[in-house]
């Protein structure tokens, strides 16, 4: 399995602010400003332009190192990486210069965050799909919409916009979008009060008299859908894989070690003496190798480019969102009401654990995307 170094001091400190950062619903800067300096916000990205290089496979193992330490963190990361991979594949075919290759110089430096707006208010988890369409102004698209979604709202430096194309009403006719983040026409009406994963400042954008030029747009026209399918998407659901597996082995891992320290004085015994708690971790620790070795799969299959990545991709992040569910409320069994204080991490965990279910495309949707795959339909 590849392993991207992250210093161990430097997780340690993720690990040490995670609480702090859910507590207070706090943006997990210190921590971005440390992956930036350490090059991985250039993960993924070209060395041509002073990228790290890497792939799928080097992205999961990151994430999973990143969110077991802190899963807030972990998500503004993956969200950064998705943008920018999605920014990269609408480039390709350009020279190097101009605005977007700027920005993607600029993430690969460490210096820029960036983030995804794609979800809408008519369209819910159905991301893809756009209820807002953009009108033509001479060669400028004008864009009004109510984006549902965005993580790291108000602290990334871009957002990869999505709109509904000029001159149609059909939902998948697309584009995307490089917007700077203090644009003129893009307001953030409020933040949200998360469950879990509290300091991923994510928001809803209101978009209003966007004036977007050909320059901002990422590949030809009408090219979003795919763009979405074929960038965003396999990213998307590896990262959000990779999250669940780092949030469950952070679980798994606290939870073994309050039952070998956990006494029962009476019994001059530990938790860990008790068969049904040994049987608990034994299956969390089966189910997390299993979701782990999914990722690792999917993340190959992507990288080599194989068929079989699509249903992969449909799988991976469903499979491992469920696992994390799982994991997170037996370890939560395991530490009993000690668990249930906010003064271990276990709660948090929980928490933070159900977040994946509900990020477009949730685990209804895939399950029923895969469904169709395996029976010959089409997906949209």
């Amino acid at each position: 399995m590849p392993t991207e170094s992250i210093a161990p001091a430097q997780l340690d400190q993720i690990a040490a602010d995670a609480s702090a950062v859910d507590a207070e619903g706090r943006f997990p800067r210190a921590a971005i400003d440390g992956l930036a300096s350490a090059g991985l916000l250039g993960l993924g990205l070209p060395t041509s332009i002073g990228g790290r290089g890497g792939g799928p496979l080097e992205f999961v193992d990151v994430v999973e190192q990143v969110a077991g330490s802190c899963a807030s963190t972990g998500m503004v990361y993956v969200m950064h990486v998705v943008g920018a991979q999605t920014v990269l594949a609408g480039v390709e075919d350009e020279d190097g210069t101009g605005p977007k290759w700027e920005a993607l110089k600029a993430m690969a430096a460490g210096r820029h965050l960036t983030t995804l707006a794609y979800s809408e208010r008519g369209s819910r988890g159905h991301f893809w799909a756009q209820v807002s369409h953009g009108r033509k102004d001479g060669d400028a698209v004008i864009v009004d919409a109510d984006k549902t979604w965005a993580t790291s709202a108000g602290e990334a430096n871009s957002y990869v916009l999505a709109a509904g194309a000029p001159g149609t009403d059909n939902p998948l006719s697309t584009e995307l979008y490089l917007v700077s983040s203090d644009a003129v026409g893009v307001t953030i009406p409020r933040h949200f009060d998360g469950l879990g994963m509290r300091g991923n400042a994510s928001a809803p954008l209101e978009v209003r008299d966007l004036r977007l030029s050909p320059e901002h747009r990422l590949g030809g026209e009408g090219s979003g859908f795919g763009l979405m399918m074929s960038a965003t998407l396999p990213w998307f659901a590896l990262g959000s894989a990779a999250c669940s597996v780092g949030i469950a082995g952070a679980a798994l891992e606290a939870a073994v070690q309050h039952a070998s320290r956990a006494r029962l004085g009476h019994e001059g015994s530990t938790l860990a003496d008790v068969p049904g708690v040994r049987a608990r971790l034994a299956h969390c620790r089966v189910r997390l190798r299993e979701s782990r070795a999914l990722v690792q799969e999917v993340a190959g299959e992507i990288a080599r480019g194989e068929p079989t990545a699509q249903e992969g991709v449909l799988a991976v992040k469903a499979s491992a969102g469920e696992m994390a569910v799982e994991v997170t409320d037996l370890t939560m069994r395991v530490g009993g009401g000690a668990a249930y204080s906010k003064h271990g991490p276990l709660e948090r965990h929980l928490r933070d654990a159900r977040a994946a279910s509900v990020m477009a495309p949730t685990t209804e949707l895939l399950h029923d995307f895969l469904g169709k795959a395996l029976t010959g339909q089409d997906l949209f």
